[in-house]
């Protein structure tokens, strides 16, 4: 059996936070796949506006260095779970892969998630202990940790015999030593260990063609490119291939474009063999899955599993007082032209339409589907959109809803209070760890609905101390009642106009305000949160009526509190049923589905009734 001894493939996957991106940052420097005058930016991987906001991975991407005349490929994997769809199509390309894990935080809920995925795939592990460098490092518990999780997720006698490399990614460092006093200043201990313990491929680039689509791309010149694995034979550019559809149907196309990967570019190539990684172009309706194979051989892939959509929103026309007013697209053919686009290479998304101007939208997870409404209105969207709502699912005859695996790390003093508000949710206790320094760290498995906004909050009732983390867990049987969702009312306006700060310091003794003076409101918008359940309607665009008598306290000014500006993840969470959340580039604005209020008590009374 041959081997191709000059190539390896290889996943970094981790937890999020605990520096994958920045370690491949450090692999790219200092191979030698860079030019010398090539200037690295921090975190190159991450390529969107978002990605580089928010510090997240979000899209997988591949990017290959040569060391020592081997070629790695190397794929940089997302680590929050909304993302979990990217991660397991990957599992199928490679052939190992290095689990970056915290030196101080050890092993996190989505550590255990990539990692239980790579097992299934009987992936060759290699383990970085990262950030060595903090004072707070623990890396002998953290070794610990992870050799415990390798053992509760089934690892096999080999994969239990993983190498572990202590490196710090921020300072370029690593060394085969726990000490932080050996760190050296190169990547070396761990180029050499990907080169020694990850399998090379084999090269079986003789027999017929076979080539699996994992990831899409798009783009306006190509169209769809497929970025995949050959995982036998080879391909030419001009070559006649057969798709093999997933429904079953063969299509025949040739092959225009073939591109390969290296460093931070993406290289067009004529020909790649068993074991490469590489993009092709030429097929307007690949998808994720599909095997290209030759015509007179047509031998598929197992099609590759694709985790279903745990959370749904319904996408809506902006038709508020002020549609139009900030967003360049703003009808209902470009919505529907934009989520098509985005179902292109968004393979954990659906899209159903549910009248002319309305569309169900579902998702992964908030998070998900908060990054897709925040991409449309930076490229110039207006759109409405309803609360999240979780994907009911019936299972053996039963009705399921998804559950969730939380785990919180929290100061001890506010261990009660978390305890009590998820036991309010629904959510059941696994496990409580005592971390130490007085930290506690408790896991529960909670109905995903009970956590629609139970971020906010947990860090008021933490003080901010807490962390939270919540991956999907499994689908069980549906817990009967109401759970979670806001309890108190909102404050909403009952006429249109701008706020004044005369109305606002009447208005901030009834609850929390969400406006400025001077913001323009309309009937009907959502202007606060009431300290009591029920809604209120408010007039804030009352001026003081001016007189020629000085008041005795003239000469006070007014001073109004700082008032509370949701961000958009935080105006989802706020919805309740009733309400939207109109999203255009300039606003953030949460309204009533109806707007005029003896209207909304009418339909109030109807539902009761």
């Amino acid at each position: 059996m041959n081997i191709r001894n000059d190539i390896r493939n290889v996943a970094i996957i981790a937890h999020v936070d605990h520096g994958k991106t920045t370690l491949v940052d450090e692999l790219l420097k200092q191979s030698q796949t860079l030019d010398s005058h090539t200037q690295l930016q921090e975190r190159a991987m991450d390529s969107n506006a978002i990605e580089k906001e928010r510090g997240i991975t979000i899209l997988a991407k591949n990017t290959a260095v040569e060391y020592n005349g081997t070629k790695i490929n190397i794929m940089d994997t997302p680590g929050h779970a909304d993302f979990g769809g990217e991660v397991e199509r990957i599992m199928k390309m490679v052939d190992g892969v290095v689990l970056v894990v915290d030196a101080y935080e050890g092993t996190m809920p989505q550590t255990r998630f990539v990692l239980k995925k790579a097992l299934e795939q009987h992936l060759v592990p290699i383990v970085v202990v990262n950030k060595i460098d903090k004072p707070s490092a623990r890396p002998e518990h953290v070794v610990d940790e992870v050799l415990e999780l390798f053992i509760e997720l089934g690892a096999d006698d080999d994969q239990l015999d993983f190498p572990v490399i202590y490196a710090s990614a921020i300072n370029g460092t690593s060394s085969a030593s726990d000490d932080p006093a050996d760190q050296q200043k190169t990547m070396a201990p761990l180029f050499d260990t990907i080169i020694e313990h990850i399998p090379a491929p084999i090269d079986n680039s003789d027999e017929p063609l076979q080539f699996q689509v994992s990831l899409l791309d798009y783009n306006d010149y190509v169209g769809r490119i497929g970025i995949g694995r050959v995982f036998r034979g080879s391909i030419k550019v001009g070559d006649q291939v057969a798709l093999m559809k997933l429904n079953g149907e063969v299509k025949k196309f040739r092959v225009t474009k073939l591109f390969g990967f290296f460093g931070l570019k993406r290289l067009e190539i004529q020909e790649a063999k068993a074991g490469d990684l590489i993009a092709v172009s030429g097929m307007e309706d690949i998808f994720v899955g599909e095997t290209v194979t030759p015509i007179d051989h047509q031998d598929s892939l197992p099609v590759l599993h694709i985790d279903e959509p745990t959370l749904q929103m319904t996408f809506i026309v902006n038709n508020s007082p002020f549609a139009g007013r900030e967003g360049k697209f703003v009808t209902a053919r470009k919505i529907e032209e934009r989520l098509m686009a985005q179902l292109q290479t968004d393979v954990s998304l659906r899209v159903d339409p549910i009248g002319p101007d309305s569309w169900i939208v579902s998702g992964r997870g908030e998070l998900h589907l908060s990054i897709l409404i925040e991409n449309m209105r930076r490229e110039g969207f207006e759109l409405q959109v309803s609360r999240p709502e979780v994907i009911e699912r019936e299972i053996d005859g039963v009705k399921c809803e998804p559950f969730e695996r939380v785990q919180i790390d929290t100061p001890e003093e506010y261990m009660g209070s978390v305890i009590e508000s998820l036991g309010m949710r629904k959510a059941e206790m696994q496990d409580m760890i005592n971390t130490g320094n007085g930290q506690v760290r408790i896991i529960f498995l909670a109905p995903a609905r009970g956590l629609i906004g139970y971020t906010t909050e947990f860090l008021s009732m933490t003080r901010g101390y807490g962390i939270m983390h919540h991956t999907f867990d499994q689908y069980l049987p549906m817990i009967q009642g109401q759970i979670g969702g806001r309890h108190q009312g909102a404050l909403v306006s009952i006429d249109t106009g701008k706020a004044t700060t005369y109305s606002i310091m009447s208005i901030e003794e009834r609850g929390t305000v969400f406006v400025e003076p001077g913001t323009e409101v309309y009937e009907g918008m959502i202007i606060g949160e009431n300290s009591r359940d029920k809604d209120l309607t408010v007039n804030i665009t009352k001026a003081k009526q001016m007189t020629n008598v000085r008041s005795a306290n003239k000469d006070q000014t007014s001073v109004i509190k700082k008032p509370r500006i949701l961000s958009l993840e935080e105006s989802l969470e706020f919805l309740n049923d009733d309400e939207y959340c109109e999203v255009t580039p300039e606003s953030i604005r949460l309204r009533k589905q109806i707007l005029n209020k003896s209207e909304r008590e009418k339909s109030q009374k109807k539902k009761n009734s």
